[in-house]
């Protein structure tokens, strides 16, 4: 395979940028800046995303069976930043960023746009990142969106020109 050419064909594909979050039921809880995630389906509503293995929010996910995606709006790319590394909760923070409790048990950031809780339904191990099927359970928009609602999600090239996944 021409890598160079496999790495740009995959790198035209887009992404927004989301925090997955997951608790663990000693309290633990992960929180990661996460961007290959899809829509799966319409009925059940399924979203289906990509989690590095060796992650701690992986472990949580598959322990708990239960997860958040809080979707990051454009001008969050600090946020975007924070959560590539791990941070350890601190009351009801994580990474200097207040959270409540999601319907299924989950952190919700506060401070982003919207929000999806999940169930696990399914998980494919292959590779160094696994696929998990999760069922939106709940959904939740604090702050609406003007005009499209995919315009104001934050975007893997809205953190600069040298910023890409994988590929």
């Amino acid at each position: 395979m021409n890598e160079d050419a496999k790495k740009t064909a995959l790198r035209m594909i887009p992404y927004g940028l989301y925090v997955l979050t997951a608790e663990a039921k000693d309290g633990a809880i992960a929180a990661a800046t996460v961007n290959w995630v899809t829509q799966g389906a319409f009925s059940p509503p399924l979203v289906v995303l990509g989690v590095k293995t060796d992650s701690g929010a992986h472990a949580l996910i598959k322990e708990s069976k239960q997860f958040a995606l809080n979707v990051l709006g454009k001008g969050q790319q600090a946020m975007a930043f924070n959560f590539f590394k791990s941070h350890e909760r601190e009351g009801n923070t994580i990474g200097g960023e207040p959270f409540e409790s999601g319907p299924n048990g989950a952190p919700l950031l506060l401070n982003t746009p919207a929000w999806v809780a999940c169930t696990l339904v399914e998980t494919i191990e292959r590779g160094d990142h696994s696929v998990f099927i999760g069922e939106v359970t709940e959904a939740g928009v604090r702050t609406a969106p003007e005009g499209r609602a995919d315009d104001a999600t934050l975007w893997l090239k809205d953190l600069g020109e040298r910023m890409f996944y994988g590929g």
